[in-house]
């Protein structure tokens, strides 16, 4: 006797996204092809609600799916997006026509597991954010610029000087680009601590040939580099509107009434990086927006990382059931396989939040007093720089799952305290080794009892 796989949702529809085309299947049945222009988006959202349709299934192709995704969300349909991976057909069977239908009934049966996709208030925090990071990225490419052309006239600023982009750099770029070749001249525009302790070595690294396609290329990397600048400070003033938007909303009247009065954030614990935005009072925003829980507590992060890590996550982590699901969803948990006694682990590829995580751990390695970069230098030492960052992360990832669901008051321990978690860890395998052996150990004995033995 065959059993038939039960249909959970006869009216499921799963849309086949490309860049042109729409094609979509309402329970594997016969495709309808739409176009990807707004109008025709719109006469697809009316298609499915003609026929009744509450739950619609996509895969996250390109960019392309985020117009449909949002006029689907605004209509009230319950959308998942899907790895396309998991909604493949046989070998031989690929069509766009087919992929739907195919899709559409893997839906239809209950067999197609939604990803996370941000609300829409912090999908448009992400898209600011994300755009920010890119102005960032291609600034520090014209400052490579700089530095190759000034190099090219064998004038060794960067050697002297930590920061070509800093103030005393710009300030002799700016001079060596009016006009100025004089090396005590530009370093009089130099920090008082730069004159007084490498005047000697800055007047002769700026000995150079001073070539015009080479003061050319200066001009335009600095150029190009202020441009970026500017932009990202338009970037930072609309991260502030948004910020504002966001806190008010989720705030109720009475209580941000309440709370105005007070005024101010808590004060800054960490000093922000150079390409932090520029928010006044952004850790105290973090704070309310994350309901009074402090991530900023937790080792190495900084408001602008935890700024970017809301930008990727959101604010309620509970869509995650448990920190393992957190932790494998950001792909710092290796996945499982078995098959007949064979088990090994498969690693998962880490997405931008889990990429970020690894990126705010790599400054734990040379934190002094932290218990997070002791467990990272052990692990360093034992299996590598790149497992130790990954598995540090996790541990992160989880102490961040745990102050947002869960209310953890995290306090940091110290390194002390972790090496002595680490001794006691040795001496417990070591006892335990020792019953297994039949072997008694006697501690130690110290030098004035060994003496008067």
């Amino acid at each position: 006797m065959s059993t038939k796989l039960a249909v959970l949702d006869s009216l499921a529809a799963f849309v086949d996204v490309g860049s042109e085309q729409m094609h979509v299947s309402v329970a594997g049945g016969s495709p309808e092809v739409f176009g990807a222009m707004t109008g025709q988006l719109h006469r697809l959202r009316d298609w499915l609600q003609e026929r009744g349709v509450q739950s619609v299934a996509m895969e996250a192709t390109g960019v392309y799916w985020l117009p449909l995704y949002s006029i689907l969300e605004a209509a009230g349909f319950q959308v998942l997006m899907v790895n396309g991976k998991h909604t493949r057909n046989l070998p031989g069977r690929k069509t766009d026509m087919q992929d739907c239908q195919w899709g559409a009934t893997l839906h239809a049966h209950g067999l197609l597991r939604g990803g996370f996709v941000p609300p829409a208030h912090i999908r448009q925090l992400q898209d600011y954010l994300r755009l920010r990071q890119d102005h960032v990225s291609l600034a520090a490419s014209h400052v490579q610029h700089m530095q190759k052309a000034l190099e090219r006239m064998n004038l060794k600023l960067h050697d002297v000087i930590s920061n070509v982009a800093g103030v005393s750099g710009l300030a002799v770029i700016e001079a060596i680009l009016a006009g100025e070749r004089d090396p005590a001249r530009l370093l009089a525009l130099c920090d008082p601590q730069i004159q007084k302790r490498k005047a000697d070595r800055f007047q002769e690294a700026l000995r150079g040939t001073w070539a015009e396609e080479h003061l050319f290329a200066l001009r335009q990397a600095l150029e190009s580099w202020r441009h970026y600048q500017q932009q990202i400070q338009a970037c930072d003033q609309q991260l502030k509107e948004v910020l504002a938007r966001l806190e008010a909303s989720l705030t109720p009247p009475e209580s941000s009434a309440s709370s105005a009065g007070t005024g101010a954030s808590p004060p800054t614990k960490k000093k922000p990086g150079i390409n932090a935005p520029a928010i006044e009072g952004l850790e105290g925003l973090i704070v309310r927006l994350c309901g009074g829980k402090d991530l900023s507590v937790l080792p190495a992060c900084t408001s602008y990382s935890l700024l970017q890590l809301i930008g990727e996550v959101g604010l309620d982590l509970s869509v995650w059931p448990t920190a393992k699901h957190f932790t494998a969803w950001l792909g710092l948990a290796p996945g499982s396989y078995q098959s007949g006694k064979r088990y090994r682990g498969i690693g998962r590829k880490r997405n931008r939040a889990g990429r970020l995580l690894c990126v705010i751990t790599r400054s734990l390695s040379r934190s002094k007093d932290s218990a997070l970069g002791g467990f990272y230098r052990r692990m360093a030492a034992r299996r590598g720089g790149l497992l130790a960052i990954v598995a540090t992360a996790r541990k992160l990832a989880v102490l961040i799952w745990q102050v947002m669901v869960k209310g953890l008051d995290y306090v940091e321990a110290g390194l002390k305290a972790y090496e002595t978690q680490v001794l006691e860890t040795k001496h417990r395998t070591l006892r335990r080794l020792a019953k297994q052996l039949g072997v008694t150990i006697l501690p130690a004995l110290s030098s004035s009892e060994s003496a008067n033995s």
